[in-house]
């Protein structure tokens, strides 16, 4: 009970909006509603695409995130030292699908919303500081997403400890803090094939450069602000 109580504060601290419930004494996580809609995006994005990821990727995730927990507090009753282990593996995946796709959804807004428009102020700054200008950022993102093998995500993240953003790329649904402890995500993009295939194939450069159109970065610089003020 300890270990996921735990975890569900640091959630919650982290300011993702994962959104919870309580069952029972066992803390369950829901589907976030998304603040727009599933069309908005386009043509970016498919109205399509965003539903299907939506509802049912990112539900799956939670759904089977939430049943791991059940199984967890269960084996930890019995005092089940092998069946916790093993549960680890299903915990992080689908933890971190969650957590990542609910970081997703806020780093997209549509155009006429304020997505694709440039970083102000502070963040603004950083970025022309680390990477030369945002266009820098954008190609060595895209070409970083674009390479890596498999399923996965980029990301462009803030170091908390050394004030410095930084670029990664983690696999299957492993969150960004999986590279290191002090690192916060401000934004991240899912190359699954699930985020894009239907309406791009499996071109997913295409994807990754028409994506920018509707990043938003106002969520992006709330977070750089409050983890370097």
């Amino acid at each position: 009970m300890a270990l996921r109580t735990l975890a569900t504060r640091r959630a919650l601290r982290s300011g993702l909006g994962l959104g919870f419930q309580s069952t029972r004494g066992l803390q369950t996580f829901s589907l976030p509603d998304l603040p727009y809609d599933y069309g908005a995006l386009e043509p970016a994005i498919s109205g399509e695409i965003m539903q299907i990821h939506h509802q049912k990727h990112h539900q799956t995730y939670v759904t089977n995130y939430n049943k791991s927990l059940e199984q967890l507090d269960a084996a930890m009753a019995k005092g089940c030292a092998s069946t916790v282990v093993k549960l680890q593996a299903a915990i992080k995946f689908n933890g971190g699908g969650h957590i990542n796709h609910s970081v997703f959804w806020k780093n997209l807004a549509p155009v006429h919303e304020g997505g694709g428009e440039p970083p102000k102020g502070s963040l603004g700054w950083a970025i022309d500081t680390n990477f030369g200008s945002l266009e820098s950022l954008i190609q060595k993102m895209s070409a970083e997403g674009a390479a890596l093998q498999g399923s996965g995500w980029v990301w462009l993240g803030v170091d908390k400890e050394f004030k410095k953003l930084v670029i990664e790329t983690t696999a299957n649904q492993d969150p960004l803090v999986t590279k290191g402890p002090s690192l916060v995500p401000l934004i991240g993009i899912d190359v699954w094939e699930h985020a894009y295939y239907l309406q791009y194939k499996n071109v997913r450069p295409d994807y990754l450069k028409n994506i920018w159109k509707v990043i938003d970065w106002k969520y992006a610089s709330e977070v750089y602000a409050k983890e370097c003020p």
